[in-house]
Formats: structure tokens, C-alpha cells, sequence
């Protein structure tokens, strides 16, 4: 049931009982393993709209985080058998592991069309009562994501060195974890730097301890503005070292600095997103996983600071990269994983590497 009355019926999948979470749907056709465990997936009810989800079955390898973050998912026709030669377990299986409920044969078509009219909002999966009066009102008690901090749900307790096997590293790179996926933590080690992870909450002063040569805003869930300790950390760190924010990281960036940002009507969250690089020309096909936005007319309370707009999303106009010259800093609001490929989005994270050896340099 949503927010707005609106009631699916289908069959359970997963554990029974009840959740509550924002609704929004996903367009990616595969995938789903990696968008359940993203972190910034935290209270998200997903609603898969490929029809077929779970065909390949789970891989442990391919997870983002430790667990599953979603608060329940939603599909068309949930698989029980798979036929992939990495698979280990199904996605009902997988479910079950992590209590997490979910909900299947319903029209997806219809639910996700009924999110991008009216927008997203609230839902409720429920296994203990059909009674419309009993669920709308454990969803008018349940508080909604915007003004809420979902970050320290998921940040790390505390610091740590990832890949600390690895004897040849160069600069260190403090990573600020608002809910970071492991997928960027990967492509960080690949560019050949120490990781040292921290909880969203240390302070500037003893990120600054570390003495890094950069430091790293990772992705994360819900409203950025409810991150104040953030954003407080983050404003006493610029100009001190390099800068280099990603999805929540690009947002806290921009609002340290003095802009805004709001809630989208219906989310960016699939790996089909067309975004332009304003300073190539290019289109990169990318995958996003945000609610919120920056506020392209708040830019303008940047004081001080020269800044460039450098990506646009194509579909709705929203900003999708900036770059702040003056402070050694650049965010991108989309996912830029790693490819095997020249016209992929990995020279996002070799720009950063190339941005610390400048600063070196002054």
C-alpha cells in the first residue's frame, strides 16, 4: 500500500511481516544483487521494473556492502531457480538471510507509472493485514527520508585500512563513509592509493591527523541536508587538501559550500541514465541511485569560489558534475564504475590521482 492509498496485491517472497520505506523504482534489467546492497538503497522499497528478477541467482563477490541495505523489493516474477555458472544461492534465499520481505506478480508497469505521475512516497509491505484503515495509519506515523540522517545507519563504526595487504600504495586517500559502495572503494585501490576508511562523523581535525593526500565523500542514502556534522567536517577540510565527492559526497560538497539541494519527484535509480560532459561533449550511459538533487540556482551563494557545471543529466536537466578550481575540488553526482572500456567513466577517478600530484606540486 502507498503513501497515497494506492493498494498492489501479490504474492510474498522473502520473510514475512511488515516494512515501511520510500517506494521508488529501478529500470536496471540486471543488476539487482548490487542495487539491494548499496548502501544508499537504505529505506528504499525498490520496485525492480524488468520483469524477470533473480534469474542469475546471488553471488557473494558481487555484493556492495555486508548485507542487504533495501528495506523490501518488489518484482514482476521472482526466479526460485538460476542458471549462472558464479551463482550460489537464489534471491529468495538471499531475502531470507537478511529478513528482508518481499513482494511478487504484481503489475510493475502500473506501480512504477503510478510513482513517476504522483511521485515517490511512502509504501508499506505487509503479510499480517489487508485492513486499509490499520496500514495507512502505520504509514502516516512512519517518518519520511527528507530531514532525516540515514547516514549512520550505515557508516563504518570505525576507522580502518582497506586492501591492507597491499605494500605498494602512493598517496593516501581518507575515505569519508556516508555508506560507501565497495564498488568505489576498488576502483580507489586501483588507482594504486591507501584507503583509509572512517565513520561519516569524525571531525575535520582528526580526518586532518591522517595527514592524507586527498580525501574522498563517498555515496550515501536519504537527505544530505540532515548531515550536519558533515557538512560541518567538510567545510572546515576545503582548500586544505584535494577534494573528490560522489553521489551524497557531491551534494554535502555543494552545500558546505553554501548551496542547496531538494528532493526529485521520483529519484534517479537505474544504470540508464544519459549524462553529458560539458567539457567533452561526450554522453556517458550511467547508473545513479539518489532522491535528492543541487540546486543549479543556489550555486549562486557560492561565494568566493570559482566553479564550473561540468556533466548535465539529459533527461531532466539536473546537475550531474561540478568542479571547484579555486580548492582542488570535483564531484559527480552519478555512479562512475570502472570499465574495460575507453569510453567508460573511469577517468573520473584518474582525474583525482592527477589532481593530488598537482597539489603536491604547490
Amino acid at each position: 500500500m502507498l503513501e497515497d492509498g494506492k493498494i498492489f496485491r501479490g504474492e510474498n517472497k522473502g520473510c514475512s511481516g511488515e516494512t515501511i520505506g520510500d517506494v521508488v523504482f529501478n529500470t536496471s534489467m540486471a543488476g539487482y544483487q548490487e542495487i539491494l546492497t548499496d548502501p544508499s538503497s537504505c529505506e528504499q522499497i525498490i520496485v525492480m521494473t524488468y520483469p524477470q528478477i533473480g534469474n542469475y541467482g546471488i553471488n557473494y563477490k558481487d555484493a556492495e556492502s555486508c548485507r542487504i541495505q533495501a528495506g523490501g523489493l518488489v518484482v514482476k516474477e521472482c526466479f526460485d531457480y538460476y542458471s549462472n555458472w558464479r551463482a550460489e544461492d537464489s534471491l529468495n534465499s538471499y531475502l531470507k538471510k537478511y529478513n528482508i520481505i518481499g513482494l511478487e506478480d504484481i503489475d510493475t508497469r502500473q506501480l512504477a507509472r503510478h510513482i513517476r505521475l504522483k511521485g515517490s512516497m511512502k509504501g508499506i509491505i505487509s503479510t499480517e493485514t489487508d485492513n486499509k484503515d490499520k496500514l495507512k495509519v502505520k504509514l502516516d506515523s512512519y517518518p519520511s527520508i527528507v530531514n532525516r540522517d540515514l547516514v549512520k545507519d550505515v557508516t563504518c563504526d570505525k576507522p580502518y585500512v582497506y586492501n591492507p595487504e597491499r605494500n605498494d600504495c602512493g598517496s593516501i586517500v581518507l575515505v569519508m563513509d556516508f555508506g560507501v559502495k565497495k564498488t568505489f572503494l576498488d576502483c580507489l585501490d586501483r588507482e594504486g592509493f591507501k584507503l583509509i576508511v572512517v565513520p561519516a562523523s569524525m571531525s575535520a581535525e582528526e580526518i586532518l591527523k591522517y595527514n592524507p593526500d586527498g580525501i574522498f565523500l563517498s555515496n550515501g542514502p536519504g537527505d544530505p541536508s540532515a548531515v550536519n556534522y558533515a557538512i560541518q567536517a567538510i567545510t572546515k577540510l576545503i582548500g586544505r587538501k584535494p577534494i573528490f565527492g560522489i553521489c551524497l559526497g557531491h551534494q554535502l560538497l555543494a552545500i558546505a559550500l553554501g548551496a542547496k539541494t531538494y528532493k526529485l519527484k521520483f529519484g534517479h535509480h537505474g544504470s540508464n541514465y544519459p549524462v553529458k560532459n560539458l567539457e567533452t561533449g561526450m554522453v556517458e550511459i550511467t547508473s545513479q541511485n539518489h532522491s535528492f538533487t543541487v540546486d543549479k540556482e543556489s550555486l549562486n551563494n557560492i561565494k568566493d569560489i570559482k566553479y564550473k557545471i561540468t556533466h548535465m543529466n539529459l533527461n531532466d536537466n539536473t546537475i550531474e558534475g561540478i568542479k571547484y578550481e579555486d580548492i582542488n575540488a570535483y564531484s559527480v553526482q552519478y555512479y562512475p564504475e570502472w570499465k574495460f572500456s575507453p569510453y567508460g567513466s573511469g577517468y573520473i577517478f584518474k582525474k583525482f590521482t592527477e589532481l593530488m600530484k598537482e597539489n603536491k606540486k604547490i
